[in-house]
């Protein structure tokens, strides 16, 4: 049984709410189904400049008044992009969310877009910081190595040549074209009653007059997974910081569950293979860990480690003989049990948070997937056997469906401790 309570406006808009009786707060988040994986080429990143300009000004709000409201509020107001959706959300106490919906739905219908420069101006530095942050850069490297030309391959946050010459006019027709009813997902948590919710969502949207229904976003799908490939920047930093990878699992997969303890048990927490064997035994990185996305038709799934040149051969070999392991099936039943109790814990605690209770709702709505129960999603993690888990490490993680990512002062170091883990890929280069 579901706590939660779903309704589809006449508009095409859904609103979906959980109420929880112990709190005096609400956690509520527009949720848009357009992220970069809906952009061309040419205008790679406006989703993300979007998200930045709805905070500028609105047909009824300045962005100064937003900003002041929130603040009146007690509450925190804030928004992300990502490959396959936009939200904006927000936490306030109960008795401001009639304001709170308010706010953000002008907001989300209709922005001004103005200070268009100077919004230029700050995401191109928030580009720039990305570019000096190689931690944080390789993963869109190895996104385009995993995913080559196709749209899953771009940076989320867009380029600078495209973010320099956007116009006011591209960013109005692309906002007009995903920015409708049908295309987006109101979610509330916490000390909301459902009927009131839909009353005011509804409210907002009729006070918008020139607000179109639209049509329910369907966007095409990955034909095809493209071949293996490797991408490397060359900067002049202290460490290699790299990142292997490969196509993972959707998010409707039934193997996500199994994908989730392969992640758990190589990389994803303090007693992790990969943790203890390259950092706590050998110390031969700081952070060191594997990582899951998963979209609506593919997935991916990867490792980083960011060490110095003498460590990185090493920290590679140990990183492709971990993986040979698992997927040999040398899954200790304790190892298992450690994985399981982990995620459960993880899924237990995050959702004693309203955002969280909200996350959950908004995205399965906006991304078309199931929403699953705490106690099903914990029956599900407790049926995976180790058995899947070797599979989809030998399947996933097998050494030519491999893709890399480095950046580093030297190439030609990067190639040679790439042997370790891919031979074939080393040496196409």
């Amino acid at each position: 049984m579901h706590n939660w309570v779903l309704s589809e406006l006449d508009s095409g808009e859904r609103v979906i709410s959980e109420q929880l009786a112990h709190v005096r707060s609400a956690a509520i988040g527009y949720w848009i189904g357009a992220g970069s994986r809906d952009e061309t080429d040419a205008k790679a990143g406006i989703s993300h400049f979007i998200e930045h300009l709805l905070f500028k000004g609105s047909s009824e709000y300045t962005a100064l008044e937003i900003a002041e409201l929130f603040d009146e509020m007690g509450g925190e107001l804030n928004a992300a992009t990502s490959r396959e959706h936009t939200v904006v959300y927000a936490r306030i106490p109960d008795v401001h969310i009639e304001k709170a919906l308010d706010v953000m739905s002008d907001m989300v219908f209709s922005p001004l877009f103005d200070d268009l420069d100077a919004e230029r101006e700050v995401v191109l530095e928030e580009i720039a910081m990305y570019e000096d942050t190689p931690q944080e850069l390789v993963h869109d490297l190895i996104a385009q190595a995993v995913f080559g030309t196709h749209a899953l391959g771009r940076p989320v946050i867009g380029t600078a040549e495209v973010i320099s010459g956007v116009s006011k006019r591209t960013l109005q027709s692309y906002h007009r074209s995903l920015y409708t009813p049908a295309n987006i997902v109101v979610a509330a948590a916490g000390a909301v009653d459902h009927d009131r919710l839909v009353a005011l969502v509804e409210r907002a949207v009729e006070r918008r007059t020139a607000v179109e229904r639209g049509k329910p976003r369907v966007r095409p799908l990955l034909a095809r997974t493209p071949k293996p490939g490797l991408r490397f920047q060359r900067k002049d930093t202290e460490q290699y910081h790299v990142c292997l990878g490969a196509p993972g699992v959707s998010r409707s997969d039934r193997r996500r569950f199994a994908a989730s303890i392969l992640d758990a048990i190589l990389g994803g927490s303090a007693s992790s293979r990969l943790f203890q064997e390259i950092r706590e035994k050998r110390g031969m990185a700081y952070a060191v860990y594997s990582f899951l996305s998963q979209y609506a038709d593919t997935g991916q799934i990867g490792v980083y480690v960011g060490t110095r040149e003498d460590n990185l051969a090493g920290a590679l070999a140990i990183t492709v003989e971990q993986i040979a392991d698992i997927a040999a099936g040398n899954i200790p039943e304790r190892e298992l049990r450690r994985a399981k109790e982990n995620l459960k814990g993880r899924v237990v605690l995050s959702m004693e948070s309203t955002s969280t209770r909200m996350n959950r709702l908004g995205k399965s709505l906006v991304t078309d997937s199931e929403i699953l129960s705490l106690d099903r999603v914990v029956a599900e993690i407790e049926a995976v056997e180790a058995e899947l888990v070797a599979e989809l490490a030998a399947t996933l993680l097998a050494q030519d469906r491999l893709s890399a990512a480095g950046i580093g002062p030297s190439e030609e170091r990067f190639l040679e401790a790439l042997e370790q883990a891919s031979p074939t890929l080393a040496r196409a280069a």
